[in-house]
């Protein structure tokens, strides 16, 4: 492997893929600064409204399952950036508040780095096999398990998964539609 042209974590200036936070990233190959960037802009410009989001006017309980439904659906779609956004919210929380967890990924990350340097001496090669880069981060992986499992990951995973559920479910489902919305919704009786 040469060194310098497939090296994913050169911290050569010319190399990184982009500026800001995210450029000075070691990111892996595929995975550039700019597609992240391009994918929190795209975000961030569907991104409604918080103040409307938050509008306590706009709640109110459904008066049947068919709307219950039909909200679930239409605020899904209608504030799908702004639930991403929660999400990642409540990923960043857990992380932050779980000491344990940050030294968890500090080891995995530098299992990955150290497999990855160690890639650029010479080729890894496990049971006669080269190791791709899929299997060197499933080998950090590996190697930071025991580290995950005492930080509590799958609880705070589970956390997160509850939490966002909560959180997204209770207001798609009790979000009133627009007016809009609800003029292409509406059925006649048969």
């Amino acid at each position: 492997m040469d060194g310098k042209a497939s090296d994913p974590f050169s911290s050569e200036p010319e190399q990184l893929p982009g500026t800001g936070v995210v450029g000075r990233l070691w990111l892996p190959k595929g995975l550039s600064g700019s597609v992240i960037k391009d994918w929190v802009d795209r975000r961030r410009k569907s991104i409604r409204p918080w103040a409307s989001f938050v509008d306590q006017r706009k709640f109110s309980k459904p008066r049947n399952f068919g709307e219950l439904c039909q909200r679930v659906v239409r605020n899904l779609n209608t504030y799908h950036s702004n639930y991403t956004f929660i999400f990642m919210g409540l990923i960043l929380y857990c992380i932050v508040s779980s000491p344990m967890l940050l030294i968890a990924l500090g080891v995995f990350a530098g299992a990955f780095y150290i497999i990855h340097l160690k890639t650029l001496e010479k080729k890894l090669v496990v049971f006669g096999r080269e190791l791709t880069q899929g299997h060197q981060l499933g080998l950090a992986g590996g190697v930071s398990f025991p580290v995950f499992w005492l930080a509590g990951a799958g609880a705070a995973v589970f956390w997160v998964l509850g939490a966002t559920l909560a959180v997204i479910g209770s207001h798609a489902a009790f979000r009133e539609m627009e007016s809009s919305d609800m003029d292409e919704l509406l059925m006649e009786p048969v």
